[in-house]
């Protein structure tokens, strides 16, 4: 995956709500606020796990999702498969990248079918070593959350794809709480993990819970070329994300910030603004000066404008002569001194 400029993705999940209307105006607004991609998330609640009502598939930990089990939660939030064709369709119809999160093979099978142009991996899916390696097998770009794997798991992620032939991965920073806390965000593991991979050709990017854009900024500023943060036209319309999504006016002021980090950053850049140069310091005679007269502290200093001599000179010029007569406020040449 190519990247000139920061790759922002406007993760829909579950905020349509389940309804292909709402969905549809979601992309269609990810777009408009400037947003290279919407993401979906591609499973059934039996691709995830089972229907079980053992205490072990009840959520809890202080989510926003507390009590609910497992099953029932993906049954509620899940995109409905025959939607997604006709929504990459609509995607492609207004010019915004579109590809999913698969959790199984058939889910993979599926996203091949309609074409999707890459794939996201999620963070409690990138310890399934088997659904990694299939996913990459397809030889498409591969995204990939790390928020509860080990470096030695995530070393292991990267050499399962280039196993498969698959060199075009973009590790995500996560932190997988919902929403994250910002002292929980430890975004100097990006600039870690560009220093550990990038040797093995592989981006960094992040992909954040957290219900502000200065942690997007951050990320940029260290180095992430992707960012990925759920998105929702209006909290209040519901759905199991809408507490840590940000909405339209939220999401565009990112992507404005994004935008402007980058210009912020530039290149790097050691020309000089010759413009402004002409205002910085130079020797110049402050004191009239007789042939043969030695140069001294008292007639001679360092002041604005850079018409005259460079100041890294002055020490070598202090006690010659001048070899003719200047007057105060003439710019000191090599020329005037024996």
């Amino acid at each position: 995956m190519e990247l000139n400029n920061t790759y922002i993705i406007a993760e829909m999940s579950a905020n349509h709500c389940g309804d292909i209307k709402l969905a549809k105006k979601i992309i269609e607004e990810a777009k408009n606020i400037g947003a290279d991609a919407v993401k979906i998330q591609t499973y059934t609640a039996d691709t995830l796990t089972i229907d079980h009502k053992e205490e072990y598939f009840k959520i809890k930990g202080g989510t926003l999702w507390d009590d609910k089990y497992l099953y029932d939660l993906y049954k509620e939030a899940y995109t409905p498969w025959e939607w997604q064709g006709e929504l990459k369709k609509y995607a492609d119809s207004i010019g915004i990248d579109f590809f999913s999160t698969p959790f199984d093979k058939t889910s993979v099978d599926f996203l091949e079918s309609i074409n999707v142009s890459k794939y996201k991996i999620a963070s409690f899916e990138a310890v399934d070593y088997p659904l990694i390696e299939y996913t990459a097998s397809k030889k498409k770009p591969m995204l990939i959350s790390v928020g509860i794997s080990s470096l030695e798991e995530i070393n292991d992620i990267v050499d399962i794809c280039h196993s498969v032939g698959n060199n075009d991965i973009t590790l995500l920073k996560c932190t997988s709480a919902y929403p994250a806390k910002l002292e929980n965000m430890n975004l100097l593991t990006i600039k870690d993990m560009i220093d550990k991979f990038s040797k093995k050709g592989v981006n960094i990017g992040l992909s954040d819970h957290s219900m502000n854009i200065e942690t997007v900024v951050a990320a940029v500023s260290l180095g992430a070329t992707v960012i990925e943060k759920h998105f929702t036209l209006d909290r209040d319309l519901g759905g199991p994300d809408a507490g840590f999504s940000l909405n339209t006016e939220e999401f565009s002021q990112m992507v404005l910030a994004v935008r402007n980090t980058e210009r912020i950053l530039g290149k790097v850049d050691y020309s000089i603004n010759e413009n402004n140069r002409k205002f910085a310091r130079s020797l110049f005679v402050v004191k009239d000066i007789k042939k043969g007269e030695l140069l001294t502290e008292d007639n001679i200093r360092s002041i604005r404008p850079a018409n005259g001599l460079h100041t890294k000179y002055y020490k070598e010029v202090l006690n010659k002569k001048s070899n003719k007569n200047l007057d105060f406020g003439t710019p000191l040449k090599l020329e005037d001194i024996e």
